[in-house]
């Protein structure tokens, strides 16, 4: 059995993202980008994490975004592998497992103070990455299916060491029964300092440097574990008691990380805005205190997979640098037309056991939008976003499993006051499905994978 612990440890241990952006990274920083995902030309207080440089167009004083965003998420994992119907509780070769990723709040916010009409400070606080829990209460088919094999191998083997002919020890397997439980945790506290400097009339600069805390929980079991098989045909049936073999880990992770940010802005005339920010990456090395049980410490102390996760050592985690570029047009001062471009440099974020070698490019994003003021208390507006990850089979696994999607950006703002906007938005993700073929000694294992996620959100933005 220590083969398939030390095997549900390493695919199980990762959450990833609830909301949106690339695979450590949440774009979605405020209720606005909901409504409207395509701010990286945008000159806008909530435009502060997508286009830091433009915060030097705003009006004198100082801009403030308070926003409250709800996001849920499920992810959805359909195995069929053989030995499934051997399980005394539901004998089918095809098992489904639903994780439940809720975030039921995530707060955010951006302020910008501009002066002398060419400098800015800024300031934002917000969830870069994570932002909620993911529970498997009828747990993965990574530990079922592995400890499905396992059981069956054991029983094998001991009847062939006590003299029964393979064939017939084979034959004499009957199946087997478990409880497991996986839930995962993960949230990155961002604070954001930096400001801005218009270099000419129409062209800004913006330096600001990011400090990540990141803060990771993962706790899962695997209990009651039983085999049962009948030798000879004639006996009754047999159980094996395999509860010495019961996985259990509690594992908190905690890490601090800063991340070096620059970007310019081109106001290029009343009609055209031009921007591009880069994000260097973010060395992230996180510290375990874990619980063990008895079990789980004996192979953790002589395996590196699972030794990873021992109490006191450090794992590392690198968030990517990211490359944006993003325009605004405005053909009448009522309508804008957004569009944004993202590079995500995933194969360049060193991850524990070198997991980056597994991704075969870096993810891709692409989108547009639109808002309208369709009168002079309320704009309307919508948005798309393409966002394209490009990752082997061989990253694929249960818990920290991602798939391409295109997503769709609706709300509005409304002009309160002459110093009050309040930001109504919504996102829908609509996610591609992926298969997984995995060879293993008891036959194929095929995953099928499918995530759904919804996003509502409010902002209020305030000028003085």
């Amino acid at each position: 059995m220590k083969k398939t612990l030390c095997f549900i440890v390493a695919c199980g241990i990762y959450a990833s993202q609830a909301v949106a952006g690339g695979l450590l990274t949440n774009t979605n920083q405020n209720a606005s980008f909901l409504r409207q995902m395509s701010q990286d030309g945008i000159i806008d207080i909530t435009g502060l994490y997508a286009n830091p440089a433009g915060t030097a167009f705003l009006s004198p004083g100082l801009h403030l975004s308070l926003n409250i965003q709800s996001a849920k998420q499920s992810r959805d994992i359909t195995t069929t592998f053989p030995l499934f119907a051997t399980n005394t509780a539901n004998p089918q070769a095809t098992h489904r497992f639903e994780g439940d990723a809720n975030a039921p709040i995530i707060p955010s916010l951006q302020a910008s103070y501009n002066w002398d009409g060419r400098w800015s400070a800024n300031l934002a606080f917000a969830l870069g990455g994570g932002g909620g829990k993911c529970e498997f209460d009828q747990g993965l088919g990574s530990f079922e299916a592995l400890y499905a094999g396992q059981i069956m191998s054991g029983i094998v083997s001991n009847l062939v060491a006590n003299g029964v002919p393979a064939p017939a020890a084979q034959a004499a397997f009957r199946g087997y029964s478990l409880n497991e439980y996986m839930k995962g945790r993960n949230y990155q506290f961002c604070f954001t300092l930096g400001g801005t400097y218009k270099i000419l009339d129409n062209l800004s600069v913006s330096l600001g440097l990011r400090v990540v805390y990141a803060t990771n929980n993962y706790n899962g079991w695997v209990t009651d574990v039983k085999g049962y098989y009948v030798y000879p045909a004639t006996t009754p049936l047999t159980t094996a008691d395999l509860a010495a073999n019961s996985l259990d880990l509690n594992t908190d992770q905690t890490g601090f990380g800063v991340t070096p940010i620059i970007g310019l802005d081109w106001k290029a005339n009343e009609h055209w805005n031009l921007a591009v920010k880069y994000e260097l990456p973010t060395r992230l090395s996180l510290k375990n205190k874990s619980e063990m049980n008895a079990y789980t410490a004996a192979v953790a102390a002589t395996n590196a997979t699972l030794g990873q996760f021992a109490d006191g050592r450090k794992v590392r985690e690198d968030i990517p640098g990211i490359l944006t570029a993003g325009a605004q047009y405005s053909p009448c001062s009522a309508l804008r037309l957004m569009g944004g471009w993202h590079y995500y440099f995933d194969k360049q974020a060193t991850k524990e056991g070198n997991k980056q070698d597994l991704i075969d490019k870096g993810t891709l994003e692409f989108s547009a939008g639109a808002e309208y003021d369709l009168c002079k208390w309320l704009t309307l507006s919508g948005s798309w976003q393409i966002t394209r990850y490009r990752l082997s089979d061989a990253y694929m696994n249960d818990l920290s499993f991602n798939v391409s999607s295109n997503a769709i950006g609706l709300g509005a703002r409304i002009h309160a006051t002459q110093h009050l906007d309040i930001d109504l938005g919504y996102m829908h993700n609509f996610y591609h499905t992926r298969d997984v073929t995995t060879a293993t000694a008891a036959g194929a294992k095929t995953d099928h994978y499918y995530r759904k996620n919804r996003v509502f959100g409010v902002g209020a933005n305030l000028t003085f």
